[in-house]
Protein backbone atom coordinates (compact mmCIF):
# COMPACT_ATOMS: atom_id res chain seq x y z
CA UNK A 1 0.00 0.00 0.00
CA UNK A 2 1.35 3.37 -1.11
CA UNK A 3 0.00 6.51 -0.15
CA UNK A 4 1.84 9.40 -1.59
CA UNK A 5 2.05 13.21 -0.20
CA UNK A 6 3.48 15.62 -1.60
CA UNK A 7 2.62 18.72 1.01
CA UNK A 8 5.95 19.74 2.38
CA UNK A 9 6.49 20.68 6.15
CA UNK A 10 7.85 24.12 7.17
CA UNK A 11 11.30 24.38 5.90
CA UNK A 12 14.75 24.77 7.91
CA UNK A 13 15.77 28.63 6.17
CA UNK A 14 19.13 29.40 5.64
CA UNK A 15 20.99 32.46 6.77
CA UNK A 16 22.59 34.68 4.11
CA UNK A 17 26.18 32.82 3.05
CA UNK A 18 29.92 34.41 4.60
CA UNK A 19 32.62 32.03 3.16
CA UNK A 20 30.46 29.37 2.66
CA UNK A 21 26.61 29.46 2.84
CA UNK A 22 25.42 28.98 6.87
CA UNK A 23 22.59 26.94 7.61
CA UNK A 24 20.17 27.97 10.23
CA UNK A 25 17.38 25.62 11.47
CA UNK A 26 14.63 28.17 11.49
CA UNK A 27 13.91 31.63 10.26
CA UNK A 28 15.83 34.21 11.98
CA UNK A 29 13.29 37.46 13.89
CA UNK A 30 15.54 40.02 12.60
CA UNK A 31 16.40 41.00 9.04
CA UNK A 32 19.60 41.91 9.87
CA UNK A 33 22.20 39.13 11.44
CA UNK A 34 25.69 40.06 12.64
CA UNK A 35 26.17 37.23 14.16
CA UNK A 36 26.45 33.67 12.49
CA UNK A 37 24.19 31.07 14.03
CA UNK A 38 25.06 29.89 17.27
CA UNK A 39 25.03 25.58 17.07
CA UNK A 40 25.01 23.32 19.60
CA UNK A 41 25.09 19.10 19.91
CA UNK A 42 23.26 17.24 22.88
CA UNK A 43 24.49 13.96 23.43
CA UNK A 44 22.64 11.29 26.02
CA UNK A 45 24.01 7.74 24.72
CA UNK A 46 21.28 4.57 24.86
CA UNK A 47 21.43 1.85 26.83
CA UNK A 48 23.56 3.46 29.88
CA UNK A 49 21.38 4.44 32.75
CA UNK A 50 21.71 8.13 32.30
CA UNK A 51 20.02 9.85 35.00
CA UNK A 52 18.31 11.93 32.46
CA UNK A 53 18.09 10.67 29.47
CA UNK A 54 18.07 7.06 30.21
CA UNK A 55 14.34 6.39 30.06
CA UNK A 56 11.32 7.47 27.95
CA UNK A 57 12.24 10.64 26.46
CA UNK A 58 13.12 12.43 30.07
CA UNK A 59 15.82 14.24 28.31
CA UNK A 60 13.24 16.14 26.33
CA UNK A 61 12.87 18.73 28.40
CA UNK A 62 16.15 19.75 28.46
CA UNK A 63 16.14 19.87 24.58
CA UNK A 64 13.36 22.04 24.57
CA UNK A 65 14.94 24.59 27.20
CA UNK A 66 18.21 24.35 25.15
CA UNK A 67 16.76 24.95 21.88
CA UNK A 68 14.97 28.17 23.45
CA UNK A 69 18.89 29.48 23.73
CA UNK A 70 20.59 27.97 20.18
CA UNK A 71 20.12 28.90 16.91
CA UNK A 72 20.55 25.50 15.91
CA UNK A 73 20.64 21.85 18.11
CA UNK A 74 21.41 18.91 16.74
CA UNK A 75 20.82 15.84 18.51
CA UNK A 76 19.90 12.15 18.29
CA UNK A 77 16.67 10.37 18.64
CA UNK A 78 17.45 8.82 22.34
CA UNK A 79 17.19 12.26 23.86
CA UNK A 80 13.78 13.02 21.15
CA UNK A 81 11.69 9.91 21.57
CA UNK A 82 9.46 9.88 23.85
CA UNK A 83 6.93 6.88 23.00
CA UNK A 84 3.49 8.33 22.15
CA UNK A 85 4.76 11.90 23.01
CA UNK A 86 6.87 13.78 20.90
CA UNK A 87 7.65 18.05 20.86
CA UNK A 88 8.36 19.26 17.49
CA UNK A 89 10.53 21.98 17.46
CA UNK A 90 11.66 23.60 14.25
CA UNK A 91 15.80 24.53 15.53
CA UNK A 92 16.20 20.76 15.99
CA UNK A 93 17.87 18.18 14.17
CA UNK A 94 17.26 14.72 14.81
CA UNK A 95 20.34 12.87 13.87
CA UNK A 96 20.72 8.86 14.37
CA UNK A 97 23.59 8.46 16.37
CA UNK A 98 26.15 6.19 13.89
CA UNK A 99 25.75 9.58 11.79
CA UNK A 100 25.94 12.00 14.64
CA UNK A 101 29.20 10.04 14.98
CA UNK A 102 30.48 10.52 11.54
CA UNK A 103 29.11 14.12 11.24
CA UNK A 104 31.76 14.91 14.36
CA UNK A 105 34.26 12.85 13.11
CA UNK A 106 34.07 15.21 9.62
CA UNK A 107 32.82 12.62 7.15
CA UNK A 108 29.48 13.27 7.04
CA UNK A 109 27.62 16.47 6.12
CA UNK A 110 23.93 17.29 7.81
CA UNK A 111 21.39 18.72 4.29
CA UNK A 112 18.39 20.17 6.27
CA UNK A 113 15.39 19.31 4.32
CA UNK A 114 11.30 20.45 3.97
CA UNK A 115 10.27 16.92 4.55
CA UNK A 116 11.45 13.14 4.12
CA UNK A 117 9.41 10.07 2.49
CA UNK A 118 9.01 7.77 5.19
CA UNK A 119 9.12 4.15 4.51
CA UNK A 120 8.06 1.68 7.53
CA UNK A 121 9.63 -1.59 8.09
CA UNK A 122 7.44 -4.13 10.56
CA UNK A 123 9.57 -7.23 11.65
CA UNK A 124 7.75 -10.47 10.32
CA UNK A 125 7.49 -11.80 13.56
CA UNK A 126 4.98 -9.14 14.83
CA UNK A 127 1.75 -10.74 16.01
CA UNK A 128 -1.38 -9.51 13.35
CA UNK A 129 -3.08 -7.67 15.88
CA UNK A 130 -0.10 -5.85 17.23
CA UNK A 131 1.10 -5.42 13.18
CA UNK A 132 -2.26 -3.80 12.75
CA UNK A 133 -2.22 -1.06 16.39
CA UNK A 134 1.48 -0.42 13.73
CA UNK A 135 -0.33 0.62 10.90
CA UNK A 136 -3.46 2.06 12.83
CA UNK A 137 -0.76 4.54 14.41
CA UNK A 138 0.58 5.47 10.66
CA UNK A 139 -2.37 6.22 9.35
CA UNK A 140 -2.84 8.74 12.27
CA UNK A 141 0.38 10.20 11.69
CA UNK A 142 -0.40 10.93 8.24
CA UNK A 143 -4.09 11.83 8.49
CA UNK A 144 -3.66 13.97 11.66
CA UNK A 145 -0.64 15.14 11.72
CA UNK A 146 0.27 15.47 8.06
CA UNK A 147 3.41 13.21 8.13
CA UNK A 148 4.87 11.80 4.94
CA UNK A 149 4.30 7.92 5.36
CA UNK A 150 4.47 6.79 1.94
CA UNK A 151 4.69 3.08 2.27
CA UNK A 152 5.15 -0.04 4.49
CA UNK A 153 6.57 -3.82 4.01
CA UNK A 154 7.38 -6.25 6.06
CA UNK A 155 10.37 -8.19 6.03
CA UNK A 156 10.69 -11.60 4.88
CA UNK A 157 12.13 -13.50 7.74
CA UNK A 158 11.25 -12.58 11.07
CA UNK A 159 14.61 -10.43 12.26
CA UNK A 160 14.74 -12.49 15.69
CA UNK A 161 15.93 -9.50 18.11
CA UNK A 162 17.83 -10.35 21.18
CA UNK A 163 19.39 -8.10 23.91
CA UNK A 164 21.61 -8.54 26.90
CA UNK A 165 23.77 -6.20 28.77
CA UNK A 166 27.60 -6.19 28.36
CA UNK A 167 28.80 -7.73 31.53
CA UNK A 168 31.83 -5.28 31.29
CA UNK A 169 30.37 -1.92 30.23
CA UNK A 170 26.87 -2.27 32.15
CA UNK A 171 25.01 -0.98 29.16
CA UNK A 172 22.30 -2.70 27.24
CA UNK A 173 23.22 -4.40 23.87
CA UNK A 174 21.37 -7.11 21.46
CA UNK A 175 21.95 -7.93 18.02
CA UNK A 176 18.76 -9.09 15.47
CA UNK A 177 19.42 -12.96 14.18
CA UNK A 178 18.85 -11.81 10.53
CA UNK A 179 20.17 -8.73 9.59
CA UNK A 180 19.93 -9.47 6.15
CA UNK A 181 16.07 -9.45 6.24
CA UNK A 182 16.34 -5.93 7.37
CA UNK A 183 18.39 -5.16 4.70
CA UNK A 184 16.59 -6.43 1.91
CA UNK A 185 12.86 -4.53 2.97
CA UNK A 186 14.72 -1.15 3.22
CA UNK A 187 16.27 -1.74 -0.06
CA UNK A 188 13.13 -2.68 -1.31
CA UNK A 189 11.23 0.62 -0.29
CA UNK A 190 14.24 2.92 -1.07
CA UNK A 191 14.25 1.08 -4.72
CA UNK A 192 10.44 1.14 -5.14
CA UNK A 193 9.28 3.85 -3.37
CA UNK A 194 12.10 6.42 -3.15
CA UNK A 195 11.75 6.68 0.21
CA UNK A 196 14.52 8.40 1.93
CA UNK A 197 14.22 7.60 5.79
CA UNK A 198 13.36 4.29 7.27
CA UNK A 199 10.99 3.42 10.31
CA UNK A 200 11.58 -0.11 12.00
CA UNK A 201 9.53 -1.54 14.10
CA UNK A 202 11.29 -4.78 15.44
CA UNK A 203 9.26 -7.55 17.93
CA UNK A 204 11.27 -7.74 21.02
CA UNK A 205 11.12 -10.59 23.50
CA UNK A 206 8.25 -10.13 26.21
CA UNK A 207 10.04 -9.58 29.96
CA UNK A 208 9.16 -10.81 32.89
CA UNK A 209 7.60 -7.82 35.12
CA UNK A 210 10.47 -8.92 37.44
CA UNK A 211 12.83 -7.50 34.75
CA UNK A 212 11.26 -4.48 34.09
CA UNK A 213 10.52 -3.05 37.68
CA UNK A 214 13.40 -1.38 38.11
CA UNK A 215 13.70 0.83 34.96
CA UNK A 216 9.85 1.23 35.30
CA UNK A 217 10.54 2.77 38.76
CA UNK A 218 13.23 4.93 37.63
CA UNK A 219 16.18 2.97 38.16
CA UNK A 220 18.28 1.06 36.05
CA UNK A 221 19.35 0.87 32.31
CA UNK A 222 16.82 0.78 29.82
CA UNK A 223 17.21 -3.07 28.60
CA UNK A 224 15.47 -2.28 25.26
CA UNK A 225 18.17 0.80 24.09
CA UNK A 226 21.36 -0.97 23.30
CA UNK A 227 20.01 -3.32 20.55
CA UNK A 228 17.38 -0.38 18.77
CA UNK A 229 20.85 1.54 18.68
CA UNK A 230 22.26 -1.40 16.68
CA UNK A 231 19.46 -1.93 14.53
CA UNK A 232 19.06 1.79 13.56
CA UNK A 233 23.09 2.10 12.99
CA UNK A 234 23.17 -0.96 10.34
CA UNK A 235 20.26 0.67 8.23
CA UNK A 236 22.21 3.96 8.13
CA UNK A 237 25.46 3.25 7.61
CA UNK A 238 24.48 0.92 4.69
CA UNK A 239 22.21 3.41 3.44
CA UNK A 240 23.14 7.03 4.64
CA UNK A 241 20.03 8.38 5.53
CA UNK A 242 18.05 8.43 8.52
CA UNK A 243 16.20 6.07 10.45
CA UNK A 244 14.77 5.27 13.67
CA UNK A 245 13.62 2.27 15.78
CA UNK A 246 10.36 1.14 17.98
CA UNK A 247 9.87 -1.49 19.43
CA UNK A 248 7.03 -4.12 19.47
CA UNK A 249 6.00 -5.18 22.86
CA UNK A 250 2.59 -6.74 24.51
CA UNK A 251 1.12 -4.28 27.00
CA UNK A 252 2.77 -4.49 30.39
CA UNK A 253 0.69 -4.56 33.12
CA UNK A 254 -0.66 -1.73 35.16
CA UNK A 255 1.71 -0.65 37.74
CA UNK A 256 0.38 1.72 40.15
CA UNK A 257 3.52 2.90 41.38
CA UNK A 258 5.57 4.64 38.04
CA UNK A 259 7.88 6.49 37.94
CA UNK A 260 7.02 9.86 35.90
CA UNK A 261 10.42 9.64 33.80
CA UNK A 262 9.12 5.91 32.40
CA UNK A 263 5.56 6.89 32.13
CA UNK A 264 5.36 7.62 28.05
CA UNK A 265 5.84 3.82 27.40
CA UNK A 266 3.04 3.43 29.06
CA UNK A 267 0.64 5.39 27.10
CA UNK A 268 -0.44 3.32 24.45
CA UNK A 269 0.25 0.53 22.16
CA UNK A 270 3.22 1.41 20.50
CA UNK A 271 6.07 3.46 20.66
CA UNK A 272 6.15 4.63 17.00
CA UNK A 273 4.67 8.04 16.82
CA UNK A 274 7.68 10.08 18.36
CA UNK A 275 9.48 7.73 15.05
CA UNK A 276 7.86 9.29 12.59
CA UNK A 277 7.59 12.63 13.58
CA UNK A 278 11.38 12.97 14.25
CA UNK A 279 12.15 11.16 10.82
CA UNK A 280 9.78 13.23 9.26
CA UNK A 281 12.12 16.23 8.80
CA UNK A 282 15.64 14.59 10.16
CA UNK A 283 18.39 16.25 7.65
CA UNK A 284 19.62 13.79 5.09
CA UNK A 285 23.36 12.58 5.55
CA UNK A 286 26.06 13.52 2.69
CA UNK A 287 29.58 12.01 2.36
CA UNK A 288 31.75 15.59 2.71
CA UNK A 289 33.04 16.59 -0.12
CA UNK A 290 33.35 20.39 -2.25
CA UNK A 291 29.80 19.96 -3.04
CA UNK A 292 28.55 20.27 0.74
CA UNK A 293 30.36 23.67 0.82
CA UNK A 294 27.93 24.75 -2.15
CA UNK A 295 24.96 23.11 -0.59
CA UNK A 296 24.39 24.79 2.48
CA UNK A 297 25.38 21.48 4.45
CA UNK A 298 25.82 21.69 8.59
CA UNK A 299 29.30 20.71 9.07
CA UNK A 300 31.27 19.41 12.20
CA UNK A 301 33.23 22.81 11.71
CA UNK A 302 30.06 24.57 12.18
CA UNK A 303 29.29 23.35 15.75
CA UNK A 304 29.78 25.89 18.93
CA UNK A 305 29.25 23.74 21.52
CA UNK A 306 28.63 19.84 23.36
CA UNK A 307 27.08 18.85 26.17
CA UNK A 308 26.71 15.58 27.45
CA UNK A 309 26.98 13.24 30.97
CA UNK A 310 29.95 13.55 32.81
CA UNK A 311 31.09 10.21 32.49
CA UNK A 312 29.79 9.24 29.07
CA UNK A 313 32.85 11.22 27.32
CA UNK A 314 34.42 8.22 25.22
CA UNK A 315 31.91 7.51 22.07
CA UNK A 316 33.32 8.20 18.57
CA UNK A 317 31.03 11.58 18.50
CA UNK A 318 32.32 13.00 22.20
CA UNK A 319 36.09 12.44 21.22
CA UNK A 320 36.44 13.64 17.23
CA UNK A 321 34.87 16.81 18.78
CA UNK A 322 36.85 17.18 21.74
CA UNK A 323 39.83 16.36 19.42
CA UNK A 324 39.42 18.53 16.68
CA UNK A 325 41.89 20.32 15.26
CA UNK A 326 40.33 22.83 13.88
CA UNK A 327 37.04 25.48 15.58
CA UNK A 328 36.87 23.18 18.39
CA UNK A 329 33.70 23.22 19.97
CA UNK A 330 33.14 24.33 23.90
CA UNK A 331 32.89 20.87 25.38
CA UNK A 332 30.20 20.87 28.67
CA UNK A 333 29.98 17.78 30.76
CA UNK A 334 27.30 17.34 33.35
CA UNK A 335 27.86 16.01 37.07
CA UNK A 336 24.17 15.09 37.59
CA UNK A 337 24.03 12.86 34.72
CA UNK A 338 25.57 10.05 35.66
CA UNK A 339 25.60 6.84 33.84
CA UNK A 340 26.86 3.05 34.28
CA UNK A 341 29.78 4.03 32.64
CA UNK A 342 33.36 5.81 33.98
CA UNK A 343 34.48 7.75 30.37
CA UNK A 344 34.77 10.72 32.29
CA UNK A 345 37.07 13.62 30.75
CA UNK A 346 39.91 13.28 32.98
CA UNK A 347 40.73 9.74 32.18
CA UNK A 348 40.44 9.92 28.89
CA UNK A 349 42.39 13.85 28.89
CA UNK A 350 39.78 16.13 27.42
CA UNK A 351 39.62 19.77 27.87
CA UNK A 352 35.90 20.37 28.98
CA UNK A 353 34.14 22.68 31.26
CA UNK A 354 32.30 20.67 34.14
CA UNK A 355 29.19 21.72 35.14
CA UNK A 356 26.73 20.75 38.11
CA UNK A 357 23.89 20.10 36.21
CA UNK A 358 21.61 21.06 33.11
CA UNK A 359 20.60 24.84 34.53
CA UNK A 360 24.52 25.52 34.46
CA UNK A 361 25.10 23.92 31.45
CA UNK A 362 22.50 26.37 29.68
CA UNK A 363 23.92 28.80 31.05
CA UNK A 364 27.18 28.33 29.93
CA UNK A 365 25.93 28.00 26.81
CA UNK A 366 24.19 31.14 26.51
CA UNK A 367 27.25 33.30 27.71
CA UNK A 368 29.07 31.65 25.32
CA UNK A 369 26.65 32.24 22.58
CA UNK A 370 26.77 35.73 24.18
CA UNK A 371 30.58 36.47 22.97
CA UNK A 372 31.16 36.20 27.24
CA UNK A 373 33.76 34.04 28.73
CA UNK A 374 31.92 31.80 31.42
CA UNK A 375 34.33 31.74 33.84
CA UNK A 376 33.30 35.69 34.36
CA UNK A 377 30.50 34.81 36.10
CA UNK A 378 31.73 32.67 38.23
CA UNK A 379 33.37 34.37 41.69
CA UNK A 380 36.92 34.72 41.59
CA UNK A 381 37.45 32.56 38.33
CA UNK A 382 39.50 35.38 36.67
CA UNK A 383 42.96 35.73 37.23
CA UNK A 384 45.84 37.86 35.90
CA UNK A 385 46.11 37.61 32.02
CA UNK A 386 49.61 35.02 31.86
CA UNK A 387 52.44 35.50 29.50
CA UNK A 388 53.53 32.44 28.36
CA UNK A 389 56.96 33.78 26.63
CA UNK A 390 58.85 36.39 26.17
CA UNK A 391 61.72 37.36 23.92
CA UNK A 392 64.88 37.94 25.41
CA UNK A 393 67.55 40.27 23.93
CA UNK A 394 70.37 37.42 23.00
CA UNK A 395 66.89 36.15 21.17
CA UNK A 396 66.00 33.71 23.43
CA UNK A 397 62.72 32.62 24.10
CA UNK A 398 62.09 32.61 28.01
CA UNK A 399 59.38 30.32 28.19
CA UNK A 400 58.13 30.25 31.95
CA UNK A 401 54.31 31.24 32.40
CA UNK A 402 53.97 34.16 34.27
CA UNK A 403 51.33 36.74 35.38
CA UNK A 404 50.88 40.66 34.58
CA UNK A 405 50.10 42.37 37.64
Amino acid sequence: MAVHLHHPFPSFAKSQPSTKPRVSCFTPNHSVKLKRDYTSVMIVPTGIGAAIGGFAGDALPVARALSSVVDCLITHPNVLNAAMLYWPMPNVMYVEGYALDRFAEGLWALKPVHQNRVGLVLDAGIEEELRIRHLQVADAARASLGLPVVEYIVTDTPLEVEKWVDPKSGQSTGRIKHPGSLLRAVQSLVSRSRVNAIAVVGRFPDDDVEETDDYRQGMGIDLLAGVEAVISHLVVKEFQIPCAHAPALSPLPLSLSLCPKSAAEELGHTFLPCVLAGLSNAPQYLVKNNECMERGCMLAGDVDSVVLPIDACGGDGALAFARSKRNKPLIITVEENETVLNDTPDKLGIEVIKVSNYWEAIGVIAAHKAGIDPHSLRRNRINNIPCSSTMLSNGYVFSRTMSIT
